[in-house]
Protein backbone atom coordinates (compact mmCIF):
# COMPACT_ATOMS: atom_id res chain seq x y z
CA UNK A 1 0.00 0.00 0.00
CA UNK A 2 1.58 3.16 -1.22
CA UNK A 3 2.37 5.63 1.49
CA UNK A 4 0.03 8.99 0.98
CA UNK A 5 0.74 10.31 4.50
CA UNK A 6 3.02 13.51 3.23
CA UNK A 7 0.51 14.32 0.56
CA UNK A 8 -2.29 14.33 2.92
CA UNK A 9 -0.66 16.31 5.42
CA UNK A 10 0.30 18.98 2.49
CA UNK A 11 -3.18 19.47 1.67
CA UNK A 12 -4.20 20.16 5.86
CA UNK A 13 -1.86 22.40 5.69
CA UNK A 14 -3.00 24.29 2.43
CA UNK A 15 -6.45 24.35 4.30
CA UNK A 16 -5.46 25.21 6.87
CA UNK A 17 -4.06 28.62 5.08
CA UNK A 18 -7.07 28.97 4.04
CA UNK A 19 -8.94 28.91 6.71
CA UNK A 20 -6.75 32.07 7.26
CA UNK A 21 -6.85 34.33 4.43
CA UNK A 22 -10.48 33.47 4.13
CA UNK A 23 -11.40 34.39 7.44
CA UNK A 24 -13.71 31.59 8.23
CA UNK A 25 -14.09 32.07 11.48
CA UNK A 26 -14.86 36.07 11.16
CA UNK A 27 -16.70 34.73 8.76
CA UNK A 28 -19.02 32.52 10.72
CA UNK A 29 -19.73 35.58 13.34
CA UNK A 30 -20.26 38.10 10.72
CA UNK A 31 -22.75 35.32 9.40
CA UNK A 32 -25.21 35.65 12.35
CA UNK A 33 -25.12 39.03 11.99
CA UNK A 34 -26.08 39.19 8.61
CA UNK A 35 -28.72 37.14 8.82
CA UNK A 36 -30.29 38.99 11.54
CA UNK A 37 -30.13 42.56 9.42
CA UNK A 38 -31.28 40.53 6.56
CA UNK A 39 -33.93 39.47 8.44
CA UNK A 40 -35.39 42.79 9.21
CA UNK A 41 -38.84 43.16 8.14
CA UNK A 42 -38.23 46.81 7.36
CA UNK A 43 -34.92 45.66 5.06
CA UNK A 44 -36.41 46.87 1.59
CA UNK A 45 -36.97 50.11 2.81
CA UNK A 46 -33.47 51.35 1.84
CA UNK A 47 -32.90 48.52 -1.75
CA UNK A 48 -29.29 49.74 -1.98
CA UNK A 49 -28.37 49.04 1.33
CA UNK A 50 -30.62 45.79 1.04
CA UNK A 51 -28.45 44.60 -2.23
CA UNK A 52 -25.29 44.95 -0.32
CA UNK A 53 -26.31 43.27 2.23
CA UNK A 54 -27.37 40.34 0.44
CA UNK A 55 -24.22 40.31 -1.61
CA UNK A 56 -22.24 40.23 1.41
CA UNK A 57 -24.12 37.43 2.84
CA UNK A 58 -23.60 35.57 -0.20
CA UNK A 59 -20.19 36.11 -0.17
CA UNK A 60 -19.47 34.83 3.28
CA UNK A 61 -21.49 31.87 3.34
CA UNK A 62 -19.80 30.77 -0.14
CA UNK A 63 -16.24 30.90 1.95
CA UNK A 64 -17.48 29.73 4.66
CA UNK A 65 -19.19 26.62 2.39
CA UNK A 66 -16.95 26.27 0.11
CA UNK A 67 -14.34 25.67 3.45
CA UNK A 68 -16.57 23.53 5.24
CA UNK A 69 -17.09 21.30 1.71
CA UNK A 70 -13.31 20.89 1.70
CA UNK A 71 -12.93 20.08 5.15
CA UNK A 72 -15.40 17.51 5.11
CA UNK A 73 -13.61 15.79 2.19
CA UNK A 74 -10.47 16.14 3.33
CA UNK A 75 -11.41 14.47 6.29
CA UNK A 76 -13.09 11.48 4.44
CA UNK A 77 -10.00 10.97 2.29
CA UNK A 78 -8.14 11.05 5.26
CA UNK A 79 -10.35 8.05 7.16
CA UNK A 80 -10.42 6.51 3.66
CA UNK A 81 -6.97 6.67 3.74
CA UNK A 82 -6.17 5.11 7.49
CA UNK A 83 -8.53 2.55 6.71
CA UNK A 84 -7.15 1.03 3.32
CA UNK A 85 -3.65 1.47 5.15
CA UNK A 86 -4.60 -0.74 8.02
CA UNK A 87 -5.78 -3.25 5.75
CA UNK A 88 -3.01 -3.30 3.51
CA UNK A 89 -5.60 -2.08 0.12
CA UNK A 90 -4.11 -1.39 -2.67
CA UNK A 91 -7.18 -1.19 -4.52
CA UNK A 92 -8.40 1.75 -2.53
CA UNK A 93 -5.06 3.86 -4.17
CA UNK A 94 -7.14 5.14 -7.56
CA UNK A 95 -9.72 6.67 -5.23
CA UNK A 96 -7.39 8.39 -3.11
CA UNK A 97 -5.48 9.82 -5.88
CA UNK A 98 -8.75 10.86 -7.49
CA UNK A 99 -10.07 12.43 -3.99
CA UNK A 100 -6.97 14.72 -3.46
CA UNK A 101 -6.41 15.44 -6.89
CA UNK A 102 -9.85 17.06 -7.10
CA UNK A 103 -8.91 18.80 -3.43
CA UNK A 104 -5.52 19.88 -4.61
CA UNK A 105 -7.07 21.18 -7.73
CA UNK A 106 -9.84 23.46 -5.42
CA UNK A 107 -6.96 24.80 -3.50
CA UNK A 108 -4.98 26.11 -6.80
CA UNK A 109 -8.16 28.10 -7.58
CA UNK A 110 -8.50 28.89 -4.16
CA UNK A 111 -5.32 30.53 -3.59
CA UNK A 112 -5.40 33.12 -5.85
CA UNK A 113 -7.40 34.71 -3.20
CA UNK A 114 -4.53 34.87 -0.75
CA UNK A 115 -2.85 37.75 -3.04
CA UNK A 116 -6.06 40.19 -2.19
CA UNK A 117 -4.49 42.00 0.79
CA UNK A 118 -5.36 45.61 -0.09
CA UNK A 119 -8.51 47.59 2.04
CA UNK A 120 -10.62 47.60 -1.25
CA UNK A 121 -9.74 44.65 -3.07
CA UNK A 122 -13.37 43.41 -2.70
CA UNK A 123 -14.55 46.62 -4.45
CA UNK A 124 -15.85 47.08 -7.65
CA UNK A 125 -13.99 49.08 -10.08
CA UNK A 126 -14.09 51.93 -12.09
CA UNK A 127 -11.82 52.06 -14.91
CA UNK A 128 -10.71 54.91 -17.73
CA UNK A 129 -8.88 54.09 -20.93
CA UNK A 130 -7.66 56.81 -22.51
CA UNK A 131 -5.55 56.91 -26.26
CA UNK A 132 -2.62 58.48 -25.64
CA UNK A 133 0.04 58.94 -28.32
CA UNK A 134 -0.15 57.15 -31.49
CA UNK A 135 -2.86 59.37 -33.44
CA UNK A 136 -6.20 57.33 -34.77
CA UNK A 137 -3.66 53.87 -33.81
CA UNK A 138 -4.04 54.91 -30.28
CA UNK A 139 -7.57 55.22 -30.67
CA UNK A 140 -7.94 52.52 -32.28
CA UNK A 141 -6.20 50.73 -30.02
CA UNK A 142 -8.27 51.87 -26.60
CA UNK A 143 -11.37 50.36 -28.30
CA UNK A 144 -9.48 47.21 -28.73
CA UNK A 145 -8.91 47.06 -24.99
CA UNK A 146 -12.02 48.24 -24.19
CA UNK A 147 -13.05 45.18 -26.02
CA UNK A 148 -11.08 43.15 -23.95
CA UNK A 149 -12.09 43.75 -20.44
CA UNK A 150 -15.89 43.46 -21.88
CA UNK A 151 -15.04 39.74 -22.91
CA UNK A 152 -12.53 39.71 -19.73
CA UNK A 153 -15.33 40.45 -17.31
CA UNK A 154 -17.71 38.40 -19.26
CA UNK A 155 -15.67 35.27 -18.56
CA UNK A 156 -15.45 36.10 -14.93
CA UNK A 157 -19.07 36.94 -14.69
CA UNK A 158 -18.52 40.18 -13.39
CA UNK A 159 -20.94 43.22 -14.38
CA UNK A 160 -19.73 45.39 -17.27
CA UNK A 161 -21.33 48.82 -17.58
CA UNK A 162 -20.23 51.68 -19.83
CA UNK A 163 -20.55 55.21 -17.70
CA UNK A 164 -18.89 57.39 -20.49
CA UNK A 165 -17.95 57.12 -24.06
CA UNK A 166 -16.10 59.31 -26.07
CA UNK A 167 -15.72 58.54 -30.40
CA UNK A 168 -12.15 58.82 -32.11
CA UNK A 169 -11.98 61.40 -35.01
CA UNK A 170 -11.45 58.65 -37.68
CA UNK A 171 -11.73 55.06 -35.73
CA UNK A 172 -11.87 54.01 -31.91
CA UNK A 173 -12.30 55.75 -29.12
CA UNK A 174 -10.74 58.78 -27.50
CA UNK A 175 -11.95 57.52 -24.18
CA UNK A 176 -14.31 55.38 -22.32
CA UNK A 177 -14.94 54.83 -18.73
CA UNK A 178 -16.93 51.71 -17.31
CA UNK A 179 -18.24 50.09 -14.08
CA UNK A 180 -16.76 46.54 -13.50
CA UNK A 181 -19.05 44.53 -10.75
CA UNK A 182 -18.17 41.76 -8.83
CA UNK A 183 -15.93 40.12 -5.99
CA UNK A 184 -12.37 41.48 -5.92
CA UNK A 185 -12.83 43.61 -9.69
CA UNK A 186 -10.66 46.48 -8.22
CA UNK A 187 -8.50 43.66 -6.73
CA UNK A 188 -7.71 42.15 -10.02
CA UNK A 189 -7.85 45.55 -12.15
CA UNK A 190 -5.14 46.85 -10.30
CA UNK A 191 -3.22 44.81 -12.04
CA UNK A 192 -4.11 46.70 -15.63
CA UNK A 193 -3.38 49.60 -14.17
CA UNK A 194 -0.57 51.73 -16.44
CA UNK A 195 0.17 52.30 -20.04
CA UNK A 196 -0.13 49.67 -22.84
CA UNK A 197 1.81 49.88 -25.60
CA UNK A 198 0.67 47.81 -28.97
CA UNK A 199 2.76 47.47 -31.79
CA UNK A 200 1.52 46.28 -35.46
CA UNK A 201 1.35 46.88 -39.30
CA UNK A 202 -1.06 50.27 -38.90
CA UNK A 203 -4.36 49.49 -41.01
CA UNK A 204 -4.50 53.36 -41.01
CA UNK A 205 -1.61 53.71 -43.16
CA UNK A 206 -1.64 53.54 -46.77
CA UNK A 207 2.06 52.96 -46.83
CA UNK A 208 1.67 49.75 -44.72
CA UNK A 209 3.97 50.83 -41.92
CA UNK A 210 4.74 49.61 -38.71
CA UNK A 211 2.87 51.78 -35.94
CA UNK A 212 3.36 51.93 -32.14
CA UNK A 213 0.72 53.32 -30.46
CA UNK A 214 -0.68 53.97 -26.39
CA UNK A 215 -3.10 53.71 -24.17
CA UNK A 216 -3.47 54.47 -20.40
CA UNK A 217 -5.48 52.94 -18.18
CA UNK A 218 -6.71 54.11 -14.80
CA UNK A 219 -8.15 51.84 -12.05
CA UNK A 220 -10.41 53.29 -8.63
CA UNK A 221 -12.32 50.82 -6.27
CA UNK A 222 -16.19 51.99 -6.04
CA UNK A 223 -15.76 53.12 -2.51
CA UNK A 224 -19.54 53.02 -0.56
CA UNK A 225 -19.34 55.81 1.74
CA UNK A 226 -15.52 57.39 0.93
CA UNK A 227 -14.32 59.30 4.09
CA UNK A 228 -13.47 62.42 2.07
CA UNK A 229 -14.88 65.97 1.68
CA UNK A 230 -14.07 68.03 -1.50
CA UNK A 231 -15.02 71.74 -2.04
CA UNK A 232 -18.20 72.25 -4.17
CA UNK A 233 -16.35 75.27 -5.56
CA UNK A 234 -13.24 72.24 -7.20
CA UNK A 235 -15.71 70.91 -9.29
CA UNK A 236 -17.09 71.83 -12.65
CA UNK A 237 -19.94 70.39 -13.67
CA UNK A 238 -21.16 69.86 -17.45
CA UNK A 239 -24.93 68.39 -18.98
CA UNK A 240 -24.93 66.20 -21.66
CA UNK A 241 -27.52 63.76 -23.23
CA UNK A 242 -27.31 60.15 -22.14
CA UNK A 243 -25.98 57.72 -25.20
CA UNK A 244 -24.49 54.11 -24.94
CA UNK A 245 -21.25 52.97 -26.25
CA UNK A 246 -21.07 53.94 -30.28
CA UNK A 247 -23.21 57.08 -29.80
CA UNK A 248 -26.70 56.10 -30.23
CA UNK A 249 -28.97 58.53 -27.80
CA UNK A 250 -31.05 56.93 -25.38
CA UNK A 251 -32.52 59.65 -23.45
CA UNK A 252 -33.81 63.37 -24.94
CA UNK A 253 -32.82 65.56 -22.17
CA UNK A 254 -29.38 66.60 -20.69
CA UNK A 255 -29.62 64.13 -17.37
CA UNK A 256 -26.18 62.54 -18.09
CA UNK A 257 -23.48 64.57 -15.90
CA UNK A 258 -20.09 64.87 -15.81
CA UNK A 259 -17.69 66.66 -13.05
CA UNK A 260 -13.76 67.26 -13.26
CA UNK A 261 -12.07 68.06 -10.11
CA UNK A 262 -9.93 70.88 -10.88
CA UNK A 263 -7.08 70.67 -8.56
CA UNK A 264 -6.76 67.26 -9.46
CA UNK A 265 -8.16 66.68 -13.24
CA UNK A 266 -9.97 63.70 -12.03
CA UNK A 267 -13.06 63.21 -14.26
CA UNK A 268 -16.18 61.30 -13.11
CA UNK A 269 -19.46 61.11 -15.25
CA UNK A 270 -22.71 59.44 -14.73
CA UNK A 271 -25.63 58.82 -17.27
CA UNK A 272 -27.82 55.10 -15.65
CA UNK A 273 -30.33 57.41 -13.79
CA UNK A 274 -33.26 58.82 -15.05
CA UNK A 275 -32.55 62.48 -13.75
CA UNK A 276 -29.45 64.98 -14.07
CA UNK A 277 -29.36 65.33 -10.30
CA UNK A 278 -29.76 61.46 -9.57
CA UNK A 279 -26.75 61.42 -12.28
CA UNK A 280 -24.55 64.36 -10.02
CA UNK A 281 -25.11 62.56 -6.61
CA UNK A 282 -23.81 59.42 -8.41
CA UNK A 283 -20.93 61.24 -10.17
CA UNK A 284 -20.09 63.17 -7.22
CA UNK A 285 -19.63 59.59 -5.17
CA UNK A 286 -17.38 57.95 -7.85
CA UNK A 287 -15.19 61.26 -7.82
CA UNK A 288 -14.80 61.25 -3.90
CA UNK A 289 -13.89 58.02 -4.48
CA UNK A 290 -11.02 58.27 -6.69
CA UNK A 291 -9.97 61.51 -5.08
CA UNK A 292 -9.89 59.52 -2.06
CA UNK A 293 -7.57 56.67 -3.90
CA UNK A 294 -5.56 59.56 -5.36
CA UNK A 295 -4.61 60.50 -1.66
CA UNK A 296 -3.95 56.92 -0.75
CA UNK A 297 -1.51 56.34 -3.58
CA UNK A 298 0.48 59.11 -2.90
CA UNK A 299 0.61 57.92 0.72
CA UNK A 300 1.99 54.82 -0.54
CA UNK A 301 4.18 56.17 -2.77
CA UNK A 302 5.82 58.24 -0.29
CA UNK A 303 5.90 55.63 2.31
CA UNK A 304 7.65 53.62 -0.54
CA UNK A 305 10.45 56.74 -1.31
CA UNK A 306 11.33 56.52 2.45
CA UNK A 307 11.76 52.69 2.77
CA UNK A 308 13.82 53.21 -0.75
CA UNK A 309 11.71 51.16 -2.79
CA UNK A 310 9.60 52.37 -6.05
CA UNK A 311 6.26 51.93 -5.77
CA UNK A 312 3.48 50.41 -8.03
CA UNK A 313 0.90 52.61 -7.83
CA UNK A 314 1.20 55.15 -11.15
CA UNK A 315 -0.43 54.98 -14.03
CA UNK A 316 1.87 56.91 -16.79
CA UNK A 317 4.61 54.14 -16.86
CA UNK A 318 4.35 51.53 -19.43
CA UNK A 319 3.20 47.98 -17.91
CA UNK A 320 2.67 45.58 -20.93
CA UNK A 321 3.81 45.27 -24.69
CA UNK A 322 1.64 43.74 -26.92
CA UNK A 323 3.23 43.10 -30.50
CA UNK A 324 1.90 41.52 -33.61
CA UNK A 325 4.36 42.41 -36.04
CA UNK A 326 7.16 42.04 -36.86
CA UNK A 327 6.30 38.76 -34.52
CA UNK A 328 3.77 37.67 -31.92
CA UNK A 329 4.28 38.09 -28.56
CA UNK A 330 2.44 39.85 -25.32
CA UNK A 331 4.98 40.77 -22.52
CA UNK A 332 3.95 42.27 -19.27
CA UNK A 333 7.44 44.17 -18.61
CA UNK A 334 6.83 44.16 -14.79
CA UNK A 335 6.86 40.24 -14.22
CA UNK A 336 8.04 39.03 -17.40
CA UNK A 337 5.44 37.04 -17.85
CA UNK A 338 4.44 36.57 -21.54
CA UNK A 339 2.35 34.52 -24.41
CA UNK A 340 2.38 34.17 -27.92
CA UNK A 341 -1.30 34.27 -28.79
CA UNK A 342 -1.94 37.44 -28.95
CA UNK A 343 -5.28 37.03 -30.05
CA UNK A 344 -6.06 34.72 -27.01
CA UNK A 345 -5.50 37.73 -25.34
CA UNK A 346 -7.40 40.70 -26.98
CA UNK A 347 -10.64 38.32 -25.77
CA UNK A 348 -9.88 38.38 -23.35
CA UNK A 349 -7.59 35.66 -21.83
CA UNK A 350 -5.72 37.90 -19.29
CA UNK A 351 -6.21 36.22 -16.11
CA UNK A 352 -2.21 34.83 -16.16
CA UNK A 353 -1.29 38.42 -16.36
CA UNK A 354 -3.37 39.35 -13.60
CA UNK A 355 -1.97 36.18 -11.10
CA UNK A 356 1.78 36.79 -12.07
CA UNK A 357 1.43 40.38 -11.32
CA UNK A 358 -0.50 39.93 -7.75
CA UNK A 359 1.98 37.46 -7.17
CA UNK A 360 4.34 39.41 -8.15
CA UNK A 361 3.02 42.31 -5.91
CA UNK A 362 2.85 40.12 -2.62
CA UNK A 363 7.01 38.55 -3.43
CA UNK A 364 7.72 42.37 -3.83
CA UNK A 365 6.12 43.82 -0.48
CA UNK A 366 7.47 40.30 1.59
CA UNK A 367 11.33 41.05 0.09
CA UNK A 368 11.01 44.62 1.29
CA UNK A 369 9.51 43.90 5.07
Amino acid sequence: MRDFSDDLKALRTRLDEAQGYLKIDEGRARLTELEAEIGRPDLWDDQERAKRLNGEYSNVKGDTDLYDRLSSELEDTEVLYEMARDEDDESQEPDLLAAMGTIAGELDALELRSLFTGPHDEADAIVHINAKDGGVDAQDWSEMLLRMYQRWAERRGFDFEVDDYSEGTEAGILSAEFTLKGRYAYGMMVAERGTHRLVRISPFDNQGRRQTSFAAVQVWPVLENPDIEINEADIRMEVFRASGAGGQHINKTSSAVRLIHEPTGMVSTSQEERSQLQNREKALSRLKAMVAAKIEEEHEAELARIAGRQAQVGWGSQIRSYVLQPYQMVKDLRTEYEVSNVAAVLDGDIDGFIEAFLRHKRTTADETE
